[in-house]
C-alpha cells in the first residue's frame, strides 16, 4: 500500500477519532456520532470534543453527514487515509490459511484458467464479496512470428505466433489505410528484428526506438514501431479474468440498487473496464487499493477493490483481487489477498 499521496490528518487525537468512527462504520453499516465513539474503548474524551474534532474532520473532507443523520460515515478520502495508516490487519488465521493450501495443493494445474477459477472462489468464500482473478499469461513466451493484414476503414489485423503455438488475432486502428505490399515490408522488419524476443523485450525495444529523433527514422521504420507497439499494448493482451460471488454483492445494502448492480454486473460481463484497473496493478509493489471514484469508472463509485499481481519466477504473471462495498473489512480482506497472490504464484511456480 502507497501513503505517498495520502492525505494528512493534523493531529493524532483526529487520526484516532477518525480510525474509532471508520472501524465502527464498518463493523455496523451506521452513521456514527459523537456519543457512541465517546463510549469506545481507548477515547476518553467528551461528546463535545469528540464533535468539534468531527467537525474539523467534515470540513476537511474526511467524514460526511448522509442525509439528516446525526452520525457520520466516511468519505473514499477519510477511507483512503485509514487504510494507508491506520488500518489494524488482521493475520490470516490458521484454519483460514490451511484451507488455501489445501485448495491449491489439490488443483489440478491442467491450465491457467482453472487455476484462476480455484483462487476465484476461494477469495470470494473467505471475504463474501466478489473474487476476481486474471487468467495468467504464459511466461517466456517468445514472439514467433507477426503479420499484418489490411482491412477496411484505416483497420489492421495483426496476426502474432508465439513461441508456444499460440495466435493471437488483434484489429488495430491505423491513422491511414495501408496497402498489404506496405504491410509485408512491415512485417518483415518487425520479424528481422524481433523474432525471438519476448513481449516485454520487444515492448522495451520499441520504447527505445521512439526516443530517437524522428528525423533520424524513415517511413518504414516509423509505421513499423507504431504498429508493434498497438500490437503489443499490454491493455490489449490479456486473456480475460475469472470472477466468483458477483451475487453476493446483492447483499450489502449500498450496493443493492438494481440499475447499479445490472451496471456492475454488465462492466463484470464485458470485462474491459475491470481489466484496465487490475492491469494499473501490474507494476505495483504488494497490495493496491482502488476506492470509489479512485477507480475512474462511475459504475464503481460505491466499490473497493482490493488487488494483488502474483508472480512466476520473479515474472508478473496476472493480478487477482476482491471487489466489494467500500465499507468493507479492510483489516481481514488486504492479507487474505496478498496470501493468496503468493499461493497463486507458488503453485504455478510448483508447476513449471
Amino acid at each position: 500500500m502507497s501513503t505517498e499521496n495520502t492525505p494528512q490528518v493534523p493531529s493524532e487525537r483526529a487520526r484516532h477519532i477518525l480510525r474509532v468512527l471508520v472501524e465502527q462504520y464498518i463493523r455496523d453499516g451506521q452513521p456514527v456520532g459523537s456519543r457512541t465513539l465517546s463510549r469506545a474503548p481507548g477515547l476518553s474524551l467528551s461528546p463535545a470534543t469528540i464533535r468539534n474534532v468531527m467537525a474539523d474532520l467534515e470540513e476537511m473532507g474526511y467524514i460526511a453527514s448522509p442525509h439528516t443523520s446525526a452520525g457520520r460515515v466516511p468519505t473514499p478520502k477519510g477511507y483512503r487515509v485509514f487504510v494507508d495508516t491506520l488500518v489494524k490487519l488482521q493475520p490470516v488465521s490458521g484454519q483460514e490459511l490451511k484451507l488455501l493450501q489445501q485448495q491449491f495443493e489439490e488443483q489440478v494445474l491442467a491450465d491457467g484458467k482453472s487455476l484462476a477459477a480455484v483462487a476465484s472462489s476461494a477469495l470470494s468464500a473467505l471475504t463474501s464479496m466478489a473474487g476476481v482473478v486474471t487468467i495468467p499469461r504464459p511466461a517466456h513466451v517468445r514472439l514467433r512470428q507477426i503479420e499484418f493484414i489490411a482491412l477496411s476503414e484505416r483497420r489492421v489485423l495483426a496476426i502474432l505466433v508465439g513461441s508456444d503455438a499460440e495466435v493471437q488475432n488483434r484489429v488495430l486502428h491505423m491513422e491511414r489505410d495501408y496497402s498489404n505490399d506496405e504491410l509485408r515490408r512491415v512485417s518483415n522488419l518487425l520479424n528481422e528484428r524481433f523474432s525471438g524476443l519476448s513481449t516485454d523485450e520487444i515492448r522495451a525495444a520499441v520504447l527505445k526506438e521512439l526516443k530517437q529523433t524522428r528525423e533520424s527514422m524513415n517511413q518504414l521504420m516509423l509505421d513499423s514501431i507504431a504498429m508493434a507497439g498497438r500490437a503489443l499494448d499490454r491493455g490489449e493482451s490479456r486473456s480475460g479474468y475469472v470472477i466468483s460471488g458477483e451475487t453476493k454483492l446483492m447483499d450489502f445494502e449500498e450496493l443493492s440498487d438494481i440499475e447499479k448492480l445490472r451496471a456492475l454486473f454488465e462492466a463484470f460481463s464485458q470485462q474491459r473496464e475491470i481489466l484496465h484497473l487490475l492491469d494499473r496493478s501490474v507494476s505495483a509493489q504488494g497490495v493496491q487499493i482502488f476506492i470509489g471514484e479512485e477507480s475512474g469508472y462511475r459504475i464503481l463509485d460505491d466499490c473497493s477493490l482490493v488487488a494483488a499481481p502474483y508472480s512466476v519466477n520473479d515474472e508478473i504473471v496476472g493480478v487477482l483481487g476482491v471487489i466489494g462495498p467500500t465499507r468493507m473489512a479492510y483489516e481481514r480482506v488486504i492479507p487474505i489477498v496478498d496470501i493468496t497472490a503468493r499461493l497463486v504464484g507458488a503453485a504455478l511456480n510448483s508447476s513449471q
